[in-house]
Formats: structure tokens, C-alpha cells, sequence
């Protein structure tokens, strides 16, 4: 359950930080709402990087929780572990990207971790049924 809560908890600072990011360049560029839509705009590349974390963050910690309550084998704390980086993975490919509209390495390999760590959980968490 160790690995659960704390795979958790840096969903939690990963939301939360880019939360604060997203203020601090409100602060930095005046934008009190909103944001352009040029997938270049470090603003736009922001709000999508925390908008994409609170997409998927809950529902990873969710299962993460169930399945680490039930004694997981080894393996599966590992992809609690994996798919908890990949989620920062996913946000730096986004924020340091120059733009949106080409795709990204580190953007790439968060997204695809997610979804299959993600599938993974899922299929544990179905298990214990």
C-alpha cells in the first residue's frame, strides 16, 4: 500500500504544482482568464499540461488505491511507479515543447504509458471481483 500512497501523492504535487505554474504565468504575462489558442503560447502549453494531469491523475490514484489495498505482486507496484513518471513525463513534454501541434518524445512516451499502466490497473482492479 506504501507504493499506492505515494505513486498518489505525487499525483497530487504533479496536479497541484502545475496548478501553481499556471497562476505563476498568469501572474508573468497579465492573463487574469483564458489563454490563446497558438499551441506555441507558453500560457496554452500550461493550462493543457495541468489540464491533461487532472484528466487522468484521479482516476490513476483511484486505482492505484484499490489495487494497492489488496497486497499487488511486485510487478504491479512497479507499474504504479512507472505510470506515475510517465504522467511527469507527459506534462514536461508538453511545457517544454516549442509547440503543441508537433508531436512530442517525452510527450509520446507519457501518453503511452498512461494508457497502457493505465489498461493494466484496470484489469487488476477487475481481478479483485
Amino acid at each position: 500500500m506504501t507504493t499506492a500512497i505515494v505513486c498518489t501523492a505525487l499525483l497530487g504535487l504533479l496536479v497541484f504544482g502545475l496548478g501553481l505554474g499556471v497562476s505563476l504565468t498568469r501572474g508573468q504575462t497579465g492573463t487574469n482568464f483564458g489563454s490563446s489558442s497558438d499551441p506555441a503560447d507558453r500560457m496554452y502549453k500550461m493550462v493543457r499540461a495541468h489540464g491533461n494531469a487532472t484528466e487522468y491523475a484521479p482516476m490513476l490514484a483511484v486505482l492505484m488505491l484499490l489495487v494497492g489495498e489488496h497486497h499487488p505482486a511486485a510487478w504491479m507496484l512497479w507499474v504504479m511507479g512507472i505510470v506515475t513518471a510517465c504522467r511527469y513525463l507527459h506534462a514536461a513534454g508538453m511545457i517544454f515543447s516549442p509547440t503543441l501541434a508537433r508531436p512530442h518524445p517525452l510527450r509520446f512516451v507519457g501518453a503511452l504509458g498512461t494508457y497502457l499502466g493505465g489498461l493494466v490497473l484496470c484489469v487488476a482492479a477487475f481481478r479483485l471481483m
